[in-house]
């Protein structure tokens, strides 16, 4: 994963997370996502792309043992900071340093986008999820990482912010910048993750394309104008 940005932009990217997270966690993926994970009896679970581990502080909070895997130094280090009794590990999502079936719970919290080889890490997830187990994914929308912002204009000829989809069966990386954050986030279609997922042996157990709830209403009315992110569940048959 070098040259990918990330061991330059961790500084900048944990300052613009906090604790809470930004909006797009806040209020779209974790009202879907924790629900997924609470009461549900998992007890060992793998955070792969685990950031500066906010979920892995959320998955503890809901009594289930994880690990965090990520490849870049500066955000294990403020995982560890922020949860010293955590265990927070670097490796890459291409190959996972675990044995066949260790966990019953896999997460996948906006990292498929920050993975360059996908056709290695989904397999890998698989290979060490325990038949029965879960695979949560959440992750942007083929159609958000095929758009870039536009203007248009509208039947009265004012200009109208856009999200154009464009070359969306093309794989390709692209470079995403914000707050002093530049990165590469690579862009697949949909269908290519889906097939992955069904030939690892996985089945769909649940879907969801959701819109932002609560927070400012800004970001909320944009979240609700096209697919934003989308969460997955997937079981191992």
């Amino acid at each position: 994963m070098i040259g990918n940005g990330w061991d330059e932009s961790a500084e900048a990217y944990i300052a613009s997370m906090g604790e809470r997270g930004d909006y797009t966690r806040e209020f779209i993926i974790d009202p879907v996502v924790v629900p997924r994970i609470a009461g549900r009896g998992f007890r060992k679970a793998l955070d792969v792309g685990c950031g500066e581990g906010r979920f892995c502080r959320i998955m503890r909070e809901h009594g289930i043992a994880p690990i965090g895997i990520d490849p870049t130094e500066g955000m294990l280090a403020r995982a560890r900071e922020r949860d010293p009794a955590g265990d927070y590990r670097r490796a890459t999502a291409e190959v996972l340093p675990f044995g066949d079936e260790t966990f019953d719970l896999v997460v996948s919290y906006m990292t498929l986008i920050d993975i360059p080889d996908i056709r290695k890490a989904i397999p890998e997830m698989a290979r060490v999820l325990s038949p029965g187990g879960t695979l949560l994914i959440a992750n942007l929308t083929s159609f958000a990482t095929a758009a870039k912002d536009g203007w248009v204009d509208d039947d009265a000829g004012r200009p109208l912010h856009c999200h154009p989809v464009d070359h969306y069966l093309q794989e390709r990386a692209d470079w995403a910048e914000w707050k002093g954050i530049r990165i590469k986030n690579w862009h697949r279609p949909l269908s290519t993750y889906m097939q992955i997922l069904i030939e690892q042996g996985m089945r769909l157990t649940f879907f969801d394309e959701p819109a932002g709830l609560g927070g400012p209403i800004g970001p909320r009315e944009t979240s609700r104008r096209r697919p934003w992110c989308l969460v997955m569940e997937w079981t191992k048959t």
